[in-house]
């Protein structure tokens, strides 16, 4: 009875949570499981690291010999080339161009799902955010963000996607005293193919079985708020384009008002095993 009261006082806590801030990179170490489809256990520590945006472009020289040893990849070459580069991101200009150039080659190699079954089985289940254009907020001491998971289920033209933030709480600022579930729930239907038009209907924030409740449940929510990239926290009125797929990676672009071009990179969850930062 007490975690849906929570739940019910985020719905409006939200309508007050617009607010701007800075952003830092998440940052997450990855290792290849022993096979693609493997289930493994996971962990992940979520990090940011301030960002201060692409000034500087290349020289044309820098940019041709970087596409050239881009182009002799594979797409599987390219795919693990990027998770490697997000694994070992440390915040500069130069990394955040190299994840870009290596995005757009395996979107140009990219060859669209072609029927609406295949599709939906394709896209179907758990995938773990590794990285987001949108660059994530610093992270504030009292809150620490374990893990973020979009879970997607199709249903048909029609289906359901909600995006997961597992969060641990220190409300004293001395020990980590809860922890729980924040969600934002969405529907969404498929029209021009595979873009897939997002809407959002609710966010719930469900401690876990045996944690303690925060007292200062809109403190809690307003540092979700800053901490998650903000095309995640809410999707509304944006559709999803996915420019890549396969059995492990998903890319997906945003196409919308306030989020336009942005990428998220995913990863099934259990298909490439993650060891936390130490």
């Amino acid at each position: 009875m007490v975690a849906r009261a929570v739940v019910i006082l985020v719905s409006v806590i939200l309508c007050a949570c617009r607010l701007d801030h800075a952003f830092g990179f998440m940052k997450v170490s990855t290792r290849p499981a022993k096979t693609a489809h493997m289930a493994t256990s996971s962990a992940v520590k979520l990090s940011a690291k301030g960002y201060s945006g692409v000034k500087e472009r290349l020289t044309e020289e820098k940019e041709t010999d970087d596409i050239f040893e881009i182009k002799e990849l594979t797409a599987d070459e390219a795919k693990r080339e990027l998770v490697d580069l997000i694994s070992r991101i440390q915040g500069s200009e130069e990394e955040y161009r190299a994840i870009q150039d290596h995005i757009n080659f395996l979107e140009a190699e990219y060859v669209a799902v072609q029927t609406l079954d295949f599709l939906n089985m394709a896209i179907a289940g758990d995938w773990q955010l590794l990285f987001s254009t949108n660059l994530l907020g610093r992270p504030a001491r009292k809150l620490r963000l374990r893990e973020m998971i979009q879970r997607v289920e199709p249903d048909k033209l029609n289906g359901t996607l909600t995006n997961i933030a597992s969060w641990d709480y220190a409300e004293t600022g001395e020990q980590f005293d809860s922890s729980g579930n924040f969600s934002a729930v969405c529907t969404y239907s498929i029209n021009q193919g595979a873009r897939m038009v997002v809407d959002l209907k609710d966010h719930e924030l469900r401690p876990a079985k045996g944690s303690s409740i925060p007292s200062d449940v809109p403190g809690l929510v307003g540092l979700l708020h800053r901490a998650m990239p903000k095309e995640l926290f809410d999707p509304s009125a944006h559709a999803l384009d996915t420019t890549y797929l396969d059995a492990d990676i998903r890319i997906v672009r945003l196409t919308g008002p306030q989020h336009e071009g942005v990428r998220n990179i995913f990863m099934r969850k259990g298909s490439i095993e993650i060891q936390p930062l130490l």
